[in-house]
């Protein structure tokens, strides 16, 4: 029964650390996507800083990427920021796997 126990502790570590590691890497990659979207749009300092700050915030309106996308895209859409929907989520999906590179390695 011992054993049991310990197999069902160490399966509970893990799965909250693997979801801890979720969270941080979540969290690096929309910090790096609202860097590259200021960028594209032309912004920097301080206006880029508030940006990412949008950008952070507008994925906690749903789960998913979807309201991460819809943010970028929109604003994408109205500077005139000439890239695909693809192009977008692709980016999304690269920053991701960079992130999680990031904090593996951290």
């Amino acid at each position: 029964m011992s054993s049991f126990k310990d197999r069902e502790k160490a399966f509970e570590s893990k799965f909250a650390h693997d979801q801890e590691l979720k969270f941080k890497a979540t969290a690096r990659r929309n910090k790096l996507l609202g860097l590259w979207a200021a960028e594209q749009m032309g912004l920097s300092g301080d206006a880029a800083e508030a940006y990412v700050s949008e950008v952070i915030r507008s994925d906690l309106e749903e789960p998913g990427d979807e309201d991460l996308f819809r943010k970028i895209w929109t604003d994408f859409q109205e500077k005139g920021v000439d890239l695909s929907e693809h192009q977008v989520r692709r980016q999304i999906q690269e920053l991701m796997e960079e992130a999680i590179r990031q904090v593996e390695g951290s």
